[in-house]
């Protein structure tokens, strides 16, 4: 009885050293805590408070009639999506848009981080690092309305370019074939120079001094760059691809719902569209709810099985 008493007052005495270290912490780097405080409020207002409502997906859900009050329906509109006739086209799009993005944007902001971190120029590094990182600044709606523009049959940049060639007008935004390209080259051109500054930031936690061992070795610029800098930053290309990955079933549609049109769902319909119109427009929230779900759920699971393949091959992980 004695044993279990001291075991008992053991566990007691350690929560309350435990919690006394976590007040102490808090204390002493109060001023941290301030600063990363309206992070954390931002994420329970807006990320951890709406999980409330993924209840809706379960029911057959009424404005009107609330949450306590509406229909529980089970797992009827999973299967509804399931069923649907557009349930594949929906997934080949969502996961083929995600593919080619990782394989042409991702190494784009490291390859223009490599190259600026080059650059001996101070001005002139300053000058091309503020350019490109203008296009993401640029908002979606002009962005769009540029591409519209250029690639008008009508008058557009692009057409009179192959008129003058010899060829003849294209339609490019009609046509679901070109969907894809336009997407994803609009993706890099947005997206490579504000992509590239972490990595930037990457390369200048480097030690100088292996750059200057390696050049009284005799290393060139390129032997510098394939054994000095891509080690130095592969941990971060690690986590980026990770965190990508953990998007894999899900893409932002505010570009796809300004590009597409009813020519081009072939190739542009993703997952976030087509719950855009039936979830949003339509309204019908609970089918909306519920396919959000299953994607958070699959975004999960390929997040954890990369994070584990990644600590198992390399040893650097989210966790």
């Amino acid at each position: 009885m004695s044993m279990i008493t001291d075991k008992s007052q053991a566990i007691t005495t350690k929560k309350q050293y435990g919690i006394l270290k976590w007040k102490n912490t808090i204390k002493k780097e109060k001023h941290l805590w301030f600063l990363v405080l309206p992070g954390i409020i931002w994420y329970l207002i807006f990320a951890y408070a709406p999980m409330f409502g993924l209840a809706i997906a379960f029911q057959n859900f009424s404005p009107f009639k609330g949450f306590a009050e509406s229909q529980w329906v089970g797992f009827m509109w999973f299967e509804q999506f399931f069923r649907s006739q557009f349930f594949w086209r929906l997934i080949q799009n969502t996961l083929l848009l995600n593919f080619y993005n990782i394989i042409f944007s991702f190494p784009v902001p490291i390859l223009l981080a490599l190259l600026l971190n080059e650059i001996r120029h101070s001005w002139y590094k300053k000058a091309a690092q503020t350019i490109s990182y203008l296009p993401h600044f640029v908002s979606t709606v002009v962005v769009v309305g540029m591409i519209t523009n250029f690639l008008s049959p009508v008058g557009g940049i692009v057409n009179l370019m192959i008129e003058k060639l010899g060829g003849g007008s294209i339609n490019f935004m009609i046509k679901p074939e070109w969907f894809r390209p336009l997407y994803i080259m609009s993706e890099v051109w947005q997206g490579a120079g504000w992509g590239s500054i972490i990595y930037l930031a990457a390369l200048s936690g480097i030690d100088t001094q292996l750059y200057e061992a390696s050049i009284v070795d005799g290393a060139n610029k390129w032997k510098q760059l394939w054994h000095i800098s891509i080690p130095g930053i592969l941990p971060t290309i690690i986590i980026m691809l990770i965190m990508n990955l953990g998007h894999i079933l899900s893409i932002g549609y505010e570009k796809i719902i300004l590009m597409y049109n009813t020519s081009t769902y072939e190739t542009a319909d993703v997952i976030n569209t087509y719950v855009y119109r039936r979830g949003i427009v339509s309204g019908e929230y609970s089918f909306g709810t519920a396919v959000g779900l299953f994607q958070s759920v699959i975004n999960f699971v390929f997040i954890i099985a990369a994070n584990r393949f990644s600590r198992k091959m390399t040893e650097v992980s989210l966790w």
